[in-house]
């Protein structure tokens, strides 16, 4: 178990790097934060809040005494996603879980000064572990809201999401553990996210009522209310191929050491150990969970990246990362859209 003290030099240290991005909320509403290089940041270092803050939106930190921090990595495609969980207790993550429009007053909780007198609203979209909500001071907007509330905003003729996509207020996402703010606008429907900081609300994956995507491990009795994903060692920002950096791959490998699942750091190391040692796949007992399996096939694209072990490392990839779509569920997908 993590100490509030040690989370807080982990995303302390985080929060400085423009080279790390955050999300926060549930399976299927999601914000996310990123920062360009030399784009201007407000950092906030003080008891009650740690945060970053650019114009185009931000993520900040309360209290975190019961958050626990999981680190974990997932197969994708062709390559893999990594991320750092910042899990609560299943009894201590529940945010109020409304299910209609609701006016919640002036956003006292602001990341900024100046939007403190926007008004709240939550979405009403009844999740676990995170309030989906939207802040505005638009007279026109605030007075549809207004009489919309109570009701569901997706029930049949509710003007208010036609109006909400079309004014693009500030969303505001807010779990026990803090909240993720995006400023910028929201794109049309069937439109592509703005770079930087965006939001995803999606009925279809809210209606599964999960918490977290199927391809994440989280302990059992936590649910992730935030993630932090550090530099990809293979891709870049944007997600597109890059040089592989051996020190971004080793940075959150002192992250998994720490914070990860045993069992997959082991399976981990051992999978290393035998190709360091050119030992056939033969010699290898494959773990039976779902993400055991999933660990060897992130630790061998890996391998493949680092170009080791390159006569046995073919042999091994095609007993345990074939692609014939006979393994389903292993990880190919990311629901989160994890880098």
């Amino acid at each position: 178990m993590s100490d509030s003290a040690t989370i807080r030099a982990v995303l302390r240290e985080h929060l400085g790097a423009p080279s790390s991005q955050w999300n926060l909320g549930t399976f299927g509403a999601i914000a996310e934060f990123m920062r360009d290089a030399g784009e201007a940041v407000a950092i906030t270092d003080e008891p009650h809040r740690l945060a970053a803050v650019t114009e185009r939106g931000g993520i900040g930190f309360g209290r975190l005494d019961d958050t626990r921090l999981f680190a974990s990595e997932s197969a994708v495609g062709t390559s893999w996603s990594h991320r750092l969980a910042l899990c609560l207790p299943e009894d201590a993550c529940s945010m109020h879980r409304r299910t209609v429009l609701t006016e919640l007053g002036p956003d006292t909780d602001a990341l900024r000064a100046e939007d403190t007198a926007g008004i709240l609203f939550d979405m009403g979209l009844g999740t676990l572990q995170a309030d989906i909500c939207i802040r505005t001071d638009d007279p026109e907007l605030l007075t549809l809201l207004r009489a919309q509330a109570g009701r569901s905003l997706f029930g049949p003729g509710n003007p208010a999401m036609p109006a909400i996509i079309a004014a693009g207020p500030h969303r505001v996402f807010v779990a026990r553990i803090g909240r993720c703010e995006v400023y910028q606008p929201i794109p049309a429907a069937g439109g592509k996210s703005p770079e930087g900081p965006h939001t995803h609300v999606l009925p279809q994956l809210l209606r599964a009522g999960r918490t977290h995507a199927a391809t994440e491990p989280v302990p059992d009795g936590f649910v992730p209310c935030a993630h932090l994903v550090p530099a990809h060692p293979a891709r870049d920002a944007m997600g597109r191929p890059r040089s592989f950096d051996r020190q971004a791959f080793e940075r959150f490998e002192n992250l998994l050491n720490r914070y990860g699942d045993p069992e997959t750091v082991a399976t981990q190391r051992a999978v290393r150990e035998l190709l360091a040692n050119n030992a056939p796949p033969a010699a290898f007992s494959a773990p039976p969970s779902r993400f055991g399996r999933n660990a060897v096939k992130v630790t061998l694209r890996q391998q493949k990246e680092f170009h080791e072990s390159a006569g046995r490392l073919q042999d091994w990839l095609r007993r345990y990362d074939r692609r014939d779509g006979r393994d389903p569920g292993d990880g190919d997908t990311d629901d989160y859209g994890h880098r």
